[in-house]
């Protein structure tokens, strides 16, 4: 039998290094063991606790889950009342609240601030009696709120108990409760695949699990925490903003990693324009920055009104999030034919911009939506240009209101529409000739990144298509100067214009012509891969799917949708069309180098401002690397233009080389 000293020596031991291990992973973001490593300490650690019943404290790592399901919440006054905060929205505002605190502290103070991203969750109190957590709270009313201790106790991020040196005898803190977007995203798709109404927001689905009565279905919820404030303590003091974050971090408390402390309100308001413009790149939704007096006894002259503390403000972004009404909801008929459902809005602010449309994808989204004409929905724009609508506000909907049918015929050409599979999500307009698909398809074509013929744009070939000059991709090329001058959008320089633009585009190289065709399934990069492979177009009319299946990357579905476009009568009678016009159908074999870059993938993030995409693409290409539209452990490089999407992001969690604009081009021309 062994010692129960060195049993509980050795149970101690490993509660301090599990302590140590999540100090350095939620406090530090500095991990020194793999998650296989952690998991091997709680589970050695649990095996003695259930073999030393006596030895097992409420403090330990393997007690963060309460067994049973909670009866309800009891309530906890706060001893010291939890405000919330006055907001700002423009920096004229900012100016103004100086102004004010400036009168009110009389004295020639020199005020410094402390600032932070303003998280959009739940606020929390954390009150830690000799350094053990007592009680975890609400705000509720500010004055009084709902004790959730148990289910605050599963959160990893908050620590069971204070580590470090002169822990105070009682110490309250206040912070946010949140979830990280992608977390959201997984609850989500389980919660669609249950029948079961969607979050709307990250905010939305923190306070819903955080109040769940079962504390083993919130540690499922993988909930999260910052500490941002100071309630009270006895047995310390702090002097200023930045002193209460460095001792907190010092007993395992986790403040956020991007407070800052700038020395005048100028330098405050530039780091709010800052991580405005990049807030899409936190793993969390932020709503806005805080700005706080450092001084703590500048904070005490200042004092609070009944509301909010005259110490600190909020400065709020553009919403993510509005409230609007479904003024009508209409079909579009894209260059394959398939019909999406499009939302037209009563216009509305939403992050900075007016919206007015919302795609509804299709219409198994309108069913679990259940959105109707006259609906009042909430949309969301979170880092995307197009915005979608999250749920309907069913509370507020008109009476007989009726559901939304899928459509008999085509909206354009009134033509049957089908399903290509049972099980698809997609209807299509089956009818070839429909004058919307051929539309969309001329203006892919002569997009840029097909066979980028300048002048002819959405009006142009709207135009073209109405009049009947146009009625196939081929057609492009039959067309004269005199035909263009009937038109009352062209002149002679713009007719003459872009007549040579068409003829340029006739020596485009065979890949850009391949991913013009619109072949379903088949993108850019798709389109560089089969004809490197097959240099003609002739070769695509004999070729199966498992010849196909063979190039790398070229899936069953891809390679079925090729071979069934070159299948189609019409396909061999557009390349021939083609033919006759001298369009180029071979692709000349590339000399590429053998350089330093030779097989390096490179990923391309946000806008580029002396290069197209395209551009860099192909000087990658130009010296035997490789581009790609995804980010993973296997990327090589990173390129980052303005307005990086999630990419960045990711990017940086994966600790992967990352370049600005003149970086790349540096390396470029170093390696070339």
């Amino acid at each position: 039998m062994e010692n129960p000293e060195t049993v509980k020596k050795e149970i101690e031991k490993l509660k301090k290094e599990i302590r140590g291990a999540d100090y350095k992973y939620y406090v530090l973001s500095q991990p020194e063991i793999s998650d296989k490593e952690y998991d091997v300490l709680l589970k050695h650690l649990k095996s003695f606790e259930e073999k030393y019943p006596q030895f097992l404290t409420p403090d330990s790592p393997t007690q963060r889950v309460s067994g049973g399901i909670l009866e309800g919440f009891a309530t906890v006054k706060h001893e010291i009342k939890m405000l919330s905060l006055d907001n700002t929205y423009s920096v004229e505002e900012l100016k103004d609240w100086e102004t004010k605190i400036k009168k009110m502290l009389k004295g020639n103070f020199q005020l410094h601030y402390v600032v932070e991203p303003k998280i959009d969750g739940v606020s929390c109190s954390l009150i830690y009696k000799s350094g053990m957590l007592t009680v975890g709270a609400t705000r509720g009313d500010g004055e009084v709120g709902e004790d959730v201790t148990a289910n605050i106790r599963t959160i990893k991020s908050i620590p069971l108990k204070l580590i470090g040196q002169n822990i105070p005898q009682l110490l309250e803190v206040r912070g946010e409760i949140y979830m990280d977007k992608k977390e959201l995203e997984i609850i989500n798709k389980v919660r669609l695949k249950n029948g079961e109404q969607l979050f709307a927001n990250p905010r939305n689905a923190a306070s819903g699990s955080l109040k769940l009565l079962s504390p083993s279905l919130v540690a499922k919820r993988n909930l999260n925490c910052l500490v941002h404030s100071f309630g009270l303590s006895r047995g310390a003091e702090f002097k200023t903003h930045r002193d209460f974050f460095e001792k907190v971090k010092n007993w395992g408390l986790r403040v956020n990693q991007h407070n800052k402390f700038c020395t005048n309100l100028d330098e405050a308001i530039d780091y709010c324009m800052k991580w405005e413009g990049k807030r899409d790149a936190l793993s969390y939704e932020i709503d806005g920055m805080v700005i706080k007096v450092d001084d703590y006894k500048l904070r005490d002259i200042l004092g609070t009104t009944m509301k909010s503390p005259r110490w600190a403000v909020a400065y709020k972004f553009p919403a993510h999030q509005a409230t609007t009404v479904v003024e009508k909801i209409e079909f579009s008929v894209g260059r394959t034919g398939i019909i999406t459902p499009v939302a037209l809005l009563k216009p509305v602010e939403c992050a900075g911009v007016t919206i007015s449309r919302s795609t509804l994808h299709n219409f198994d989204e309108i069913k679990r939506l259940d959105v109707r004409e006259k609906d009042t929905v909430l949309i969301e724009r979170a880092g995307e240009v197009i915005p979608k609508i999250i749920k309907v506000i069913s509370s507020m909907r008109p009476a007989h209101i009726k559901k939304i049918q899928v459509p008999k015929q085509c909206p354009v050409c009134r033509q049957p529409i089908s399903k290509e599979k049972e099980e698809e999500v997609y209807w299509y307009c089956i009818n070839a000739n429909c004058p919307a698909k051929i539309k969309q398809s001329l203006l892919h074509f002569a997009s840029r990144t097909c066979m980028d013929i300048e002048g002819m744009g959405e009006s142009v070939i709207e135009e073209l298509v109405n009049r009947g000059y146009v009625k196939s991709l081929a057609d492009i090329y039959n067309l004269k100067k005199e035909d263009l001058l009937k038109l009352p959008l062209f002149a002679e320089k713009k007719a003459i214009n872009l007549i040579a633009a068409i003829e340029k585009s006739k020596n485009r190289p065979l890949s850009r012509l391949f991913y013009g065709l619109g072949i379903r399934h088949i993108g850019e990069k798709a389109a560089a891969l089969l004809t490197a492979k097959y240099n003609n177009i002739n070769k695509f009319f004999t070729l199966k799917t498992g010849d196909l299946e063979k190039i790398p990357e070229m899936g069953p579905v891809m390679a079925e949708s090729v071979v069934n476009f070159f299948f189609l009568r019409q396909t061999r009678k557009l390349i021939n069309e083609f033919k006759n016009a001298g369009l180029n159908l071979q692709e000349e074999k590339r000399q590429i180098k053998t350089t330093v870059l030779t097989g390096k993938t490179f990923v391309f993030t946000g806008e580029l401002e002396s290069l197209s995409r395209d551009e860099a693409r192909r000087l990658v290409e130009s010296l035997g690397g490789k581009w790609s539209s995804s980010v993973s452990k296997s990327t090589d490089f990173i390129v980052v233009g303005k307005d990086p999407g999630s990419k960045y992001k990711i990017a940086k969690e994966l600790h992967l080389t990352i370049l600005n604009e003149d970086e790349f081009k540096r390396l470029i021309q170093e390696k070339a």
